[in-house]
């Protein structure tokens, strides 16, 4: 349980709903930054501003899936004003206190570094990104049936990088009867890979696996689909890029050569937002607790 334990919420979407709801069971105190437009509180719920007077109590400050862009700036689908976070937001924070994001931009890493506040990336745990590569590889799924006229099953398809969404991601289509190759970067994922029943190759030979490709998956966060890879995809071919902004395609040139490519990060929160708020919601109820033990045993 997180009784006695203060958690804020500045901004973010709907996946900050099923975060609030699962706090609330877990008996947590939560309070709501930038949910003007939110139309019911739930029982025991605060609503108030952005100040630095706010968050003198608060044990975690859990901000959305970008906590910030690099000037400060918090995005919320619950209000029309504007939330930024300053440096005497994070200053007035206990200095037991952390920062919970899904991925921070130096703005936000600089602030707390400076002021001594802990700042969780739960983006970067493997649990968490193990758990999202679900609902992407589902979101993916849904974009490649909406954009194309032929079916998954009897498809070649190419899947870039076997990380927690690559893994996922392949055995998705692999499962659905597509011809799964996939590109990695090191011996062993080589060797992973080929166990799984996919036909593995190495990134840096791309250019002699595209002559047939249906589908293209990336999620390789450099670019790596430049203008030559494209110039030798069928213009048939959908691009999806499931790495995060700018993504590793050329759009440019795709668009110029007139093969569609779809840059799609975040898919978690688009298509799954209940699920996508259930897996931040557990994993930051489970760190709120450790730290909340340690706290006990060094009192």
């Amino acid at each position: 349980m997180l009784t006695g334990i203060h958690v804020s919420l500045i901004g973010g979407d709907a996946r900050q709903l099923e975060v609030i709801e699962q706090l609330i069971e877990m008996d947590a105190s939560v309070q709501l930054i930038g949910f003007d437009n939110l139309q019911t509180i739930p029982n025991g719920v605060t609503r108030t501003k952005l100040t630095p007077e706010a968050l003198e109590h608060a044990d975690a400050l859990l901000l959305p899936a970008v906590g910030t862009d690099d000037k400060g700036h918090v995005v919320s689908i619950f209000t029309s004003e504007e939330l930024v976070l300053t440096e005497e937001h994070i200053a007035s924070l206990p200095k037991h206190g952390k920062v919970y994001t899904g991925m921070a931009k130096p703005y936000l890493t600089e602030l707390c570094s400076r002021h001594g506040i802990g700042l969780v990336e739960l983006f970067d745990r493997d649990d968490v990104a193990i758990y999202n590569s679900i609902p992407t590889a589902e979101g993916a799924l849904m974009m490649a049936i909406q954009n194309t006229d032929f079916t998954i099953h009897g498809s070649n398809s190419i899947v870039l990088g076997m990380g927690r969404t690559g893994l996922t991601m392949a055995r998705a289509l692999q499962g659905l009867g597509s011809t799964v190759k996939v590109g990695v970067r090191r011996p062993e994922h080589y060797a992973r890979a080929w166990e799984m029943g996919f036909k593995p190759f190495y990134v840096k030979d791309l250019a002699d696996f595209v002559s047939d490709v249906d589908l293209l998956f990336n999620t390789i966060p450099v670019l790596v689909v430049t203008a030559q890879i494209i110039a030798k995809i069928p213009h048939r071919s959908l691009i999806i890029d499931l790495a995060s902004k700018p993504g590793g395609t050329d759009f440019r040139f795709a668009e110029k050569r007139g093969i569609k490519a779809l840059l799609a990060p975040g898919l978690p929160g688009i298509v799954a937002p209940k699920t996508a708020g259930r897996i931040i919601a557990q994993t930051l109820s489970h760190l709120l607790m450790e730290d909340a033990g340690k706290r006990r045993n060094d009192a």
